[in-house]
């Protein structure tokens, strides 16, 4: 069973349909003990960063999900659920605290002329670690579909699976062990992200 963690996110229900499209078996959580029990879990996420953490640490979310990564099981997270990964974000800055499972912080899009922020629309992926499992069958190049203004600054290149270019470029998506996060949103990436989710599912099944 995938666990999709619910905090009140308004993409929950694309993401679910999207899974289960792709032979996932998927139960949506909101306790630490629900979280426990699956074999993999999808943070989803859409809105402000602090909002996000707000809400998993009413809860009481924040450490089983800590919990739940450090035990070696297949995680991802998609959006803001990538973001909360990371130390802080400078979102109304605020400076507001994430899991802080990798060092870095989130940063918004610099203002150019001609830019338009959020991005929003579709937008290429270059893949860095071909040997990415999430990858598997999906080429470098490809479009995946992005609504953010504000994405990750990894302390560490090694864990940047894909590099995109908005105006400047930034990671796109990570991969540590057990860990998967994307910027963009798989469940409305089309054909590209409904591969990704069985990559996923794949590896859930797997565990």
């Amino acid at each position: 069973m995938i666990a999709l963690v619910d905090y009140g996110s308004g993409n929950l229900r694309s993401v679910w349909k999207a899974l289960r499209y792709v032979g996932a078996e998927v139960q949506v959580v909101r306790r630490p003990e629900e979280l426990a029990a699956a074999r993999a879990a999808v943070l989803p996420g859409v809105g402000a960063f602090d909002d996000c953490m707000q809400a998993l640490q009413r809860q009481e979310l924040l450490e089983a999900l800590r919990q739940f990564i450090a035990g070696g099981r297949p995680f991802l997270g998609i959006c803001v659920g990538y973001q909360a990964l990371f130390e802080r974000s400078e979102e109304f800055n605020s400076c507001a605290a994430g899991l802080g499972l990798f060092r870095g912080r989130v940063v918004r899009f610099r203002e150019q002329p001609g830019l338009k922020i959020p991005q929003i629309g579709w937008n290429q992926i270059e893949i860095l670690r071909p040997d990415c499992p999430l990858y598997r069958g999906i080429p470098s190049g490809c479009h995946v579909y992005f609504v953010h203004s504000f994405f990750p600054r990894p302390e560490s290149e090694a864990i940047v699976a894909t590099r995109t270019v908005y105006g400047e470029p930034f990671a796109s998506s990570i991969w540590a062990g057990n860990v998967f996060a994307t910027q963009f949103h798989p469940e409305k990436s089309q054909r590209v992200g409904l591969r990704l989710l069985r990559n996923f599912v794949d590896l859930a099944e797997a565990a």
